[in-house]
Protein backbone atom coordinates (compact mmCIF):
# COMPACT_ATOMS: atom_id res chain seq x y z
CA UNK A 1 0.00 0.00 0.00
CA UNK A 2 1.36 3.39 -1.04
CA UNK A 3 1.87 6.07 1.63
CA UNK A 4 -0.13 9.28 1.56
CA UNK A 5 1.51 11.74 -0.84
CA UNK A 6 0.99 15.50 -1.15
CA UNK A 7 1.66 17.00 -4.57
CA UNK A 8 0.77 20.05 -6.65
CA UNK A 9 -2.49 19.79 -8.58
CA UNK A 10 -2.36 18.78 -12.27
CA UNK A 11 -4.94 19.69 -14.96
CA UNK A 12 -6.24 16.11 -15.05
CA UNK A 13 -7.09 16.32 -11.30
CA UNK A 14 -9.86 18.92 -11.75
CA UNK A 15 -12.81 16.55 -11.94
CA UNK A 16 -11.67 14.29 -9.10
CA UNK A 17 -10.84 17.07 -6.60
CA UNK A 18 -14.15 18.84 -7.35
CA UNK A 19 -15.96 15.55 -6.61
CA UNK A 20 -14.01 15.09 -3.34
CA UNK A 21 -14.75 18.63 -2.16
CA UNK A 22 -18.46 18.43 -2.96
CA UNK A 23 -18.72 15.00 -1.30
CA UNK A 24 -17.13 16.32 1.92
CA UNK A 25 -19.28 19.47 1.92
CA UNK A 26 -22.44 17.34 1.61
CA UNK A 27 -21.19 14.94 4.31
CA UNK A 28 -20.60 17.88 6.67
CA UNK A 29 -24.00 19.42 5.97
CA UNK A 30 -22.47 22.63 4.65
CA UNK A 31 -24.92 24.95 2.86
CA UNK A 32 -24.55 24.85 -0.91
CA UNK A 33 -24.99 28.63 -1.09
CA UNK A 34 -22.41 31.04 0.32
CA UNK A 35 -19.70 28.36 0.57
CA UNK A 36 -17.04 26.71 -1.60
CA UNK A 37 -19.76 24.40 -2.98
CA UNK A 38 -20.94 27.04 -5.43
CA UNK A 39 -17.52 28.50 -6.33
CA UNK A 40 -16.89 28.61 -10.08
CA UNK A 41 -13.28 27.67 -9.31
CA UNK A 42 -14.34 24.25 -8.04
CA UNK A 43 -14.49 22.74 -11.52
CA UNK A 44 -11.25 24.34 -12.68
CA UNK A 45 -8.96 24.16 -9.67
CA UNK A 46 -5.77 23.75 -11.71
CA UNK A 47 -6.47 26.87 -13.76
CA UNK A 48 -7.55 28.85 -10.68
CA UNK A 49 -4.40 28.07 -8.71
CA UNK A 50 -1.88 28.01 -11.57
CA UNK A 51 -1.29 31.74 -11.12
CA UNK A 52 1.00 34.14 -9.28
CA UNK A 53 1.08 33.64 -5.48
CA UNK A 54 -1.33 30.68 -5.64
CA UNK A 55 -0.92 26.95 -5.27
CA UNK A 56 -3.24 24.00 -4.72
CA UNK A 57 -2.11 20.62 -3.42
CA UNK A 58 -3.84 17.26 -3.50
CA UNK A 59 -3.47 14.34 -1.09
CA UNK A 60 -3.10 11.10 -2.96
CA UNK A 61 -3.10 7.50 -1.75
CA UNK A 62 -2.80 4.47 -4.00
CA UNK A 63 -3.32 6.76 -7.01
CA UNK A 64 -6.61 8.15 -5.65
CA UNK A 65 -7.11 11.80 -4.68
CA UNK A 66 -8.51 11.82 -1.14
CA UNK A 67 -8.21 15.51 -0.27
CA UNK A 68 -6.65 18.85 -0.97
CA UNK A 69 -5.96 22.43 0.12
CA UNK A 70 -4.64 25.62 -1.38
CA UNK A 71 -3.19 29.06 -0.76
CA UNK A 72 -4.16 32.26 -2.53
CA UNK A 73 -4.11 35.98 -1.76
CA UNK A 74 -7.10 37.00 0.39
CA UNK A 75 -9.74 38.52 -1.90
CA UNK A 76 -10.03 42.26 -1.21
CA UNK A 77 -7.62 41.89 1.70
CA UNK A 78 -4.23 43.36 2.50
CA UNK A 79 -1.42 42.29 0.16
CA UNK A 80 0.50 40.49 2.93
CA UNK A 81 -2.45 38.24 3.90
CA UNK A 82 -3.16 34.95 2.15
CA UNK A 83 -6.01 32.50 2.67
CA UNK A 84 -5.91 28.77 3.28
CA UNK A 85 -8.63 27.59 0.89
CA UNK A 86 -10.68 24.54 0.06
CA UNK A 87 -9.08 22.19 2.57
CA UNK A 88 -11.22 19.07 2.52
CA UNK A 89 -10.36 15.42 3.10
CA UNK A 90 -12.43 12.28 2.58
CA UNK A 91 -13.00 10.23 5.76
CA UNK A 92 -10.29 7.72 4.73
CA UNK A 93 -7.69 10.54 4.81
CA UNK A 94 -8.58 11.84 8.27
CA UNK A 95 -6.75 11.09 11.49
CA UNK A 96 -3.52 10.06 9.78
CA UNK A 97 -1.53 13.30 10.07
CA UNK A 98 -2.23 14.36 6.49
CA UNK A 99 -4.09 17.49 7.60
CA UNK A 100 -1.17 18.91 9.57
CA UNK A 101 1.24 17.96 6.79
CA UNK A 102 -1.01 19.65 4.21
CA UNK A 103 -1.37 22.85 6.25
CA UNK A 104 2.39 23.04 6.73
CA UNK A 105 2.94 22.50 2.99
CA UNK A 106 0.53 25.37 2.26
CA UNK A 107 2.04 27.66 4.91
CA UNK A 108 5.57 26.98 3.64
CA UNK A 109 4.43 28.05 0.16
CA UNK A 110 2.76 31.16 1.63
CA UNK A 111 5.97 32.18 3.40
CA UNK A 112 7.96 31.69 0.17
CA UNK A 113 5.51 34.06 -1.53
CA UNK A 114 6.12 36.75 1.09
CA UNK A 115 2.82 36.55 2.93
CA UNK A 116 2.93 37.53 6.62
CA UNK A 117 -0.43 36.19 7.78
CA UNK A 118 -2.74 33.37 6.76
CA UNK A 119 -6.51 33.63 7.13
CA UNK A 120 -9.13 30.90 6.88
CA UNK A 121 -12.88 30.46 7.07
CA UNK A 122 -14.72 27.39 8.28
CA UNK A 123 -17.94 26.31 9.94
CA UNK A 124 -18.34 26.54 13.73
CA UNK A 125 -19.42 22.88 13.97
CA UNK A 126 -16.32 21.56 12.17
CA UNK A 127 -14.71 20.94 15.55
CA UNK A 128 -11.95 18.52 14.44
CA UNK A 129 -10.75 20.90 11.74
CA UNK A 130 -10.83 23.87 14.12
CA UNK A 131 -8.91 21.86 16.72
CA UNK A 132 -6.21 21.12 14.13
CA UNK A 133 -6.03 24.77 13.04
CA UNK A 134 -5.60 25.87 16.67
CA UNK A 135 -2.91 23.24 17.25
CA UNK A 136 -0.97 24.68 14.29
CA UNK A 137 -1.27 28.20 15.70
CA UNK A 138 -4.37 29.75 14.16
CA UNK A 139 -6.39 31.97 16.50
CA UNK A 140 -10.07 32.86 16.26
CA UNK A 141 -11.32 36.16 14.90
CA UNK A 142 -14.52 38.00 15.80
CA UNK A 143 -15.40 38.84 12.20
CA UNK A 144 -14.44 37.91 8.63
CA UNK A 145 -11.66 39.54 6.63
CA UNK A 146 -11.57 40.37 2.93
CA UNK A 147 -14.45 39.39 0.68
CA UNK A 148 -14.41 35.67 -0.10
CA UNK A 149 -18.11 35.41 -0.93
CA UNK A 150 -18.46 32.63 1.65
CA UNK A 151 -21.02 34.38 3.81
CA UNK A 152 -22.32 31.07 5.21
CA UNK A 153 -18.95 30.35 6.86
CA UNK A 154 -19.29 31.70 10.38
CA UNK A 155 -15.89 30.87 11.94
CA UNK A 156 -12.77 32.83 11.03
CA UNK A 157 -9.15 32.29 12.04
CA UNK A 158 -5.72 33.80 11.39
CA UNK A 159 -2.08 32.89 11.91
CA UNK A 160 1.14 34.91 11.77
CA UNK A 161 3.63 33.30 9.40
Amino acid sequence: MEAIKIRTIKPEDNQEIAKVIREVLIEMGVPKVGTAYEDEALDMMYETYNQQQRSYYVVEKDGEIIGGAGIAPLEKGEADICELQKMYFLPKARGKGAGAKMINTCLDFAKQQGFEKCYLETMPYMKEARRLYKKIGFTELEQPMGDTGHYSCQAWMIKDL
